[in-house]
């Protein structure tokens, strides 16, 4: 007599039949626009490595250097016996690099939002949350214990509404509201209006958060990010999150800001105090990575021609293109079957593009989400476009035997 299934087995089975199942896929070599995925070689459109520096031999020679002076793991939390010159160092150019004071090193851009919103924010407090923000902001919010209140994507009047109920804070006191925004939308890639957001935030004395970690290195004339880009600096926007692990090819985040700022998140930010840091050899790694970023504008240049050559090869196509000017290009296509089936496709094809689904987007909204690298080719690109040209003037794809593979 066969057993009933379990909770957790029927949770499962429900998610391959609504198509929301995930799966791993197993790299045998390093990021770049040519993978060895499953024992297949596929041309990706799906990484996030968007300046070609993960595999970049001086960013790898830097580690191998830092492994050889500091070995392989950091041994400790920074508060312990952790925190290294390589540490202190790469927190230091990342200060020069964004231009503010100071900034300090977390292990993975999740907890550096959970560990900034739960410094500043506790009970009694209220966080302000774009509805679309990327689940660490979400979460940073509800495990503080703080209210959170999400507005409508990019609506600041709605935004504005909300704060003006609650009456103005104390500029960046202990009380004061918490306003949080990715600075690129990471399944949208379109930029906050981060200048109308300042304003908002300093009518009512709100701090303003910008997770950049699709900005970073990318937009603006010398890549730091959303900010540069909108004109704005430490005055207008105190608490600045970044990741490692995107445009500069390694791992790890940070959050850059004034010395009150930072000396408060050592002493209060959970996710820092208690967590091993991140290997020093990495930090060395990500320091040789900072250089190229600053040095090399012309990865940013051959990226922006990149995008504007796919965006007009979409829309000459008809596909269901956004407005975004990032690197993150979604084709929006509906629900989760047809998303599966395009990313089948592609991969059938040689292409390898993720398809996003619920929750990690709308209901209703599943999509093809493409993203392009300075170390792709215009070659690489062409490619791509035959391909979905073949998709779009084609009848639709019909499933595979395992519909849940993408």
């Amino acid at each position: 007599m066969t057993k009933p299934p379990t909770e957790l087995a029927a949770n499962l089975e429900r998610l391959r039949r609504d198509d929301l199942y995930r799966r791993r896929r197993v790299l045998s070599g390093p990021q770049g626009p040519h993978l060895s995925v499953d024992g297949r070689g596929l041309l990706a459109f799906c990484s996030n490595d968007y300046l070609g520096l993960a595999n970049h031999p001086q960013v790898i020679a830097a580690l191998q250097r830092g492994a050889a002076r500091y070995g392989v793991g950091s041994g400790a939390a920074h508060l312990v016996c952790g925190h290294s010159t390589a540490h202190q160092a790469l927190e230091e150019e990342l200060a020069d690099f964004t231009g503010r004071p100071r900034a300090l090193l977390f292990s993975t851009g999740y907890m550096a939002n959970l560990g900034v919103i739960s410094a500043l924010a506790g009970h009694g407090q209220q966080v302000f949350e774009d509805r679309l923000n990327h689940a660490s902001l979400i979460d940073g919010a509800r495990l503080s214990g703080a209210r959170l209140r999400r507005y409508p994507h990019g609506d600041l009047p709605a935004l504005a509404r909300l704060l003006g109920r609650q009456g103005a804070g104390r500029a960046h006191g202990p009380s004061a509201p918490l306003i949080a925004t990715d600075g690129v939308f990471s399944m949208d890639g379109d930029v906050a209006p981060l200048c109308a957001l300042a304003e908002v935030a300093e009518a009512e004395g709100a701090w303003l958060l910008v997770d950049d970690a699709h900005g970073l290195g990318v937009l603006g004339a010398s890549g730091r990010g959303s900010l540069e880009l909108a004109g704005l600096g430490a005055a207008q926007v105190p608490i600045l999150m970044g990741t490692l692990g995107k445009a500069f090819g390694t791992f790890g985040a940070f959050v850059a800001g004034g010395e009150d700022l930072i000396e408060t998140l050592i002493q209060r930010a959970r996710s820092y105090i208690y967590t091993t840091a991140l290997p020093p050899a990495v930090a060395e790694a990500t320091r040789a990575s900072l250089r190229l970023v600053r040095a090399e504008p012309w990865r940013r240049d051959h990226l922006r021609a990149l995008i504007g050559r796919f965006r007009r090869g979409a829309s000459a196509l008809g596909l269901p293109v956004t407005d975004s000017q990032t690197p993150i290009q979604p084709l929006v296509l509906g629900d989760s079957r047809r998303a599966l089936l395009w990313s089948q496709a592609l991969e059938a094809a040689g292409i390898l593009v993720t398809a996003i689904r619920p929750p990690t987007v709308p209901q209703g909204t599943a999509r093809l989400r493409l993203t392009l690298s300075a170390a792709h080719s215009e070659t690489d690109v062409d490619r791509l476009l035959e391909a979905l040209a073949a998709l779009a003037q084609g009848a639709e794809p019909q499933p595979e035997a395992d519909p849940c593979r993408a």
